[in-house]
């Protein structure tokens, strides 16, 4: 009768405070499991944030340098000194600088800048006028020359002069919007 009582008392405190304890240490166990990969979830986002911003850093960083050569400020200013500061190089003679027209980009739609449009006209030798387009848009990324049209400076002139062009091109720009 001891030892079958014995064994009912140790059955009834396995099954009733062990096990119970068991499946509560198993549950915490899987909780802690849980929360573990939680927890690695949050520093993985945490990383991946770090790296995001140093990106948005980067990224920003490269627009910035970008944008350097797209107009901002008073629009008929910064395209008169550019063309000038980069026409002192080259035997083009542009007396005339038109009046900037800004207008929203016809290329793209809901693009964040505006396009100017500004119309030269002088006088160059065909070579010089060339070299002059052709380094211009290779320097100026955001900047094109189109609608070119050249004619003889000089129709009933006679040597050097007849060998000149006068030319007529329109710039077209992006503009930086005011932030």
């Amino acid at each position: 009768m001891v030892i079958l009582a014995t064994v009912c008392l140790l059955g009834g405190i396995y099954f009733l405070l062990i096990q119970t304890e068991k499946e509560q240490n198993i549950k915490l166990a899987h909780e802690a499991n849980d929360k573990k990969a939680e927890l690695d979830k949050i520093n993985t986002s945490i990383k991946q944030g770090t790296l995001t911003d140093q990106k948005l850093t980067d990224i920003t960083s490269q627009l910035q340098h970008a944008e350097d050569d797209v107009v901002t400020g008073d629009v008929y200013a910064w395209v008169y000194d550019t063309v000038r500061h980069f026409k002192a190089n080259y035997h083009v003679d542009i007396p005339n600088i038109g009046q900037p027209t800004v207008n929203e980009v016809d290329m793209l739609g809901a693009f964040p800048y505006k396009q100017v449009t500004v119309s030269l006209s002088g006088t160059a030798y065909y070579h010089d006028l060339g070299k002059f387009i052709s380094d211009f848009e290779n320097n100026f990324q955001h900047i094109r020359m189109v609608n070119l049209s050249i004619e003889p400076a000089n129709a009933g002139g006679t040597g050097a002069t007849v060998e000149k062009l006068s030319f007529r091109v329109d710039l077209v720009a992006l503009v930086k919007p005011n932030t």
